[in-house]
This record gives C-alpha cells, sequence and structure tokens, in this order.
C-alpha cells in the first residue's frame, strides 16, 4: 500500500529566520506564493516564530498584514505558524485572555495549523494555547498541532517522549510534531521513535517531524521516519535550504519519486520558484545578513547541543567582553549548566538562558558566582516544570530560600488584555495592535509612530527611527 509523505516548505519562516535573521521581507515573498500554492505541499510556513518581533524591530512591517496578504495570495495551502505556548510570540508567560485573543486572532486572520510548543515540554504551559485553538478552529478551520521538543539526556528517554505524544493527543492535539532544533536526533533512534509513537496514537494523528540539516543527517532522519510511519516533514527551497535551515525540497522530493512514499510534487514546478529565492538569498547575503558559513556543517551541535542561534549569541556575548578564546571553554560548560538545571531542551528561551549562564561560569572564574534573573527563574519553575531534578547544592546557591513554584507559571498572571488596550489607546487602529503591543511593548510604539508617520504624513522624523535598519 502506498503511503504518500507530506511536506511543509519551511522557506517563508524557518528558512530565512535559522539562515538570515528571519529578514525576508513580504515583497520579496509575494511574487511567488501563488506559485508556491500551487506545488501541493501539506503547508506553508509563513508566519510565528521570530517573524513578528522581525517586522515589527527591522522590517517596517505590521506583522499581522503579512499574514493578511500571504492568505490573499495563497488560497489553497494551509497557512502555518510557530506558537511558544504561553510564551506566544514573546518570551515571557503572558496571560490566559491575552494567550485566547492571540490565537483566536491568528485563525481569523488566515493561519491554518497552528504549532505550539513550550521549551519545557511542559504540557501546562500548551493547555490554554490548545483550549483555544480547538475553540476557534470550526470557525475557521485550523489544525492543532501540538510539538515536543527534542533532546537527549539521562531523564529523556524515547518513553519519556512517547508519553508525552500520547499525553498531548489526549489534550486535543490534531498532528504531533517532533522538533528538532538543533539536528541531534540520530537516524536510527528516529525510526525507533516514531514506530513506537505510531503505536500508541490514534490512526488519524498524523506525526510530523521538523529537523535542520546543522550536523549533516537531516536527510537520513527523514529517510528513517517515512519508513517508520512518519507522515510530513519540514523542508526548505535549496536557495535557503540545508546548513542551519531544514533538509533541501528538491533532492528529497527526487528521493522518494517512484517509490511508494511519493511525494506527488512535481520537482520542475520547483525551479522557478527556487530561482526567485536565489536571488533574494543573494540579497541578504549581499547586506551582510546570510553568513554563507550557515550553509555548512558543524559538527560540534552533536557534541555540545548548541543550536546555530544559540552558538552566534554565545559567540557575541563573548565577543563584546574580549574573550572569544574562551568559545570552546563556554561550549564545554553548556552541558554541564544544562545539567545542573535538570536538563532543560535547548530552545528559546531555555537555550538563551543556559548560554548566557554557562558564559558567565567561565568568565567570572566561578561557576555561579554570578547568576541571571532568567536562570534564577528557571531553576525556582517560574518558566515550567523541568523533567530532571536541579543539582541540589547548585538549586540552593542560585534559589537560596526562595520557594520553588510547582503549580503552571500563568496561574499568577491576573488577566491583562484590557490594562495593555487603555496603555496603547492612542495608537489603536484594530484589535490586533493591542497584541502586537501586549508582545512588544516599546518596539510596537515604535512601529505605531512610523505608521503614523506614513499613512498621515503626521511626524516625518518618526518614520526615520533608528529602530528600523533593514
Amino acid at each position: 500500500m502506498s503511503k504518500k509523505v507530506l511536506i511543509t516548505e519551511t522557506i517563508l519562516r524557518d528558512a530565512h529566520q535559522s539562515q538570515a535573521a528571519t529578514r525576508m521581507r513580504i515583497d520579496e515573498m509575494i511574487p511567488m506564493l501563488e506559485q508556491l500554492d500551487d506545488i501541493g505541499y501539506y503547508s506553508l510556513e509563513g508566519w510565528g516564530g521570530a517573524t513578528f518581533d522581525s517586522c515589527l524591530r527591522f522590517l517596517n512591517e505590521d506583522p499581522w498584514d503579512r499574514l493578511r496578504t500571504l492568505r490573499k495570495y495563497i488560497k489553497k495551502t494551509p497557512i502555518q505558524m510557530l506558537l511558544r505556548g504561553q510564551n506566544l510570540l514573546g518570551y515571557k508567560h503572558y496571560a490566559d485572555d491575552v494567550v485566547d485573543k492571540f490565537v483566536e486572532a491568528s485563525i481569523r486572520n488566515g493561519i491554518g495549523v497552528i504549532r505550539v510548543f513550550d521549551a519545557l515540554n511542559d504540557e501546562r504551559n500548551l493547555e490554554c494555547a490548545m483550549n483555544a485553538i480547538n475553540k476557534y478552529k470550526g470557525d475557521y478551520g485550523a489544525v492543532c498541532e501540538a510539538t515536543i521538543c527534542y533532546t537527549t539526556s539521562p531523564v529523556h528517554t524515547n518513553e519519556y517522549f512517547i508519553q508525552k505524544a500520547k499525553t498531548l493527543e489526549q489534550m486535543g492535539a490534531d498532528n504531533i510534531c517532533l522538533k528538532d532544533m538543533s539536528n541531534i536526533i540520530l537516524p536510527y533512534t528516529t525510526y525507533e521513535l516514531i514506530k513506537g509513537m505510531k503505536k500508541v496514537l490514534k490512526p488519524t494523528t498524523k506525526i510530523h517531524l521538523h529537523t535542520h540539516n546543522t550536523t549533516g543527517t537531516g536527510e537520513m532522519v527523514y529517510l528513517k521516519a517515512i519508513e517508520a510511519g512518519c507522515d510530513i516533514v519540514d523542508c526548505a527551497l535549496s536557495a535557503m535550504g540545508n546548513g542551519t535551515s531544514q533538509p533541501a525540497t528538491e533532492p528529497f522530493v527526487a528521493t522518494l519519486k517512484g517509490t511508494e512514499y511519493d511525494t506527488g510534487i512535481d520537482i520542475e514546478k520547483l525551479v522557478p520558484i527556487n530561482e526567485h529565492f536565489k536571488k533574494v538569498s543573494q540579497r541578504l547575503e549581499k547586506d551582510g545578513i546570510l553568513n554563507p558559513k550557515v550553509r555548512g556543517i558543524d559538527v560540534n551541535t552533536l557534541i555540545y547541543q548548541v543550536p546555530g542561534g544559540m552558538l552566534s549569541n554565545l559567540m557575541s556575548q563573548l565577543q563584546q567582553a574580549g574573550k572569544l578564546d574562551k568559545l570552546t571553554e563556554c561550549l564545554a560548560e553548556v552541558p554541564n549548566v544544562r545539567k545542573d538545571a535538570g536538563y532543560p531542551p535547548l530552545v528559546t528561551p531555555s537555550s538563551q538562558i543556559v548560554g548566557t549562564q554557562a558564559v558567565l561560569n567561565i568568565l567570572q572564574n566561578e561557576r555561579y558566582k554570578m547568576v541571571t534573573k532568567e536562570f534564577k527563574a528557571l531553576m525556582k519553575g517560574e518558566y515550567g516544570k523541568l523533567i530532571g531534578e536541579p543539582d541540589p547544592e547548585i538549586l540552593k546557591k542560585v534559589v537560596g530560600n526562595e520557594k520553588r513554584i510547582t503549580y503552571r507559571p500563568a496561574d499568577d498572571i491576573a488577566p491583562e488584555y484590557e490594562k495593555f488596550k487603555e496603555e496603547m489607546k492612542e495608537y489603536y487602529t484594530q484589535e490586533e495592535d493591542v497584541l502586537s503591543y501586549a508582545l512588544f511593548n516599546q518596539v510596537a510604539i515604535n512601529f505605531f509612530k512610523y505608521r503614523l508617520a506614513r499613512d498621515k504624513k503626521v511626524d516625518a522624523d518618526a518614520a526615520k527611527s533608528e529602530v528600523y535598519p533593514v
């Protein structure tokens, strides 16, 4: 029996987030949107992740306008987004009323698949967002894709991931995504894990695998995954595929052609689309945003589990301190800090928290002499439940006698949507403006000032704000 493999194309979101700091503009996407819509992809990932922040901060774009523009041209293929659970698209927990309104607005404006994850795989941090997706998807048509962040440690076993998949399905997930943000899952592990998930999940629940090709194993991981029964994989057109991005679309389509897993995609239709995005990639490289090194293989990721974005952040911190020669020591310290903290997966925001603490430990020549407030919050449970128990001595040193949180962190946050609406009322033009402000207060205000200057010619200088270097 044939089993067609489905592909999610990431060229409009994760591909340029992974290689070019999410700097592709909407005008660079528009010429190819209708052609992408005709390919026959499962979904087109085009929103969420860092796109929201980047639109407001760097590109003079309203992220909601971007979403509506995508939907204007993409009529047949679901538009997919990445959502950080209770963090939405920001870097902290938000109140339940904000989460609910954000999910509703996303679906209403055109999102068809919401991939929702939590950095610590704490399902309590997914509950509100998943409930909202399932509440509103019937009105507009949407898929709830609950996500498990993959990592390795003594406590992260295949059994743990398989049970987590079953739990998320019971919470209302339509799809289960296994998200390997660092390309550290290995091919035969993938096979066993997908097989195990297929045994416990309903036949109607699709398994969607996400990886990168940072360590060079991405294509092999996908092949073993589909042999085990994986339904959907993430790929990026070769103009921005491979390296820190997803495995390239075209060779994957060609590999499966004529087999029982044939995607049904016509590779010749991909050629002109890819040629267009090659030019976009060249523009990003010329502007100094895309470093050609991101297209290569980095085996350090297999050793230290440090994703590409986290590595760049580590190097930046060390460079600012004039200590770039300490990079190897800091990389070696990352697994130690992660172990001390109870083995959090390294994905936003836990990757930045662990990485920064590793740098401090090395530069201070004493472990945990100085501790960031974020690392303390992680150890206290303010980001959610850690699967492993933190080292008792380190916990005492970092947290002291303060009480740790054992409940859902967002339970401490009172409703805040109306408060946000009042704070930004002079710039209000739509409900979505309140949500932009809720996530990125000052950045959103700066954008609103720019928009006012552009549309009403109120203050020409506001449109020249240095907040927006393109």
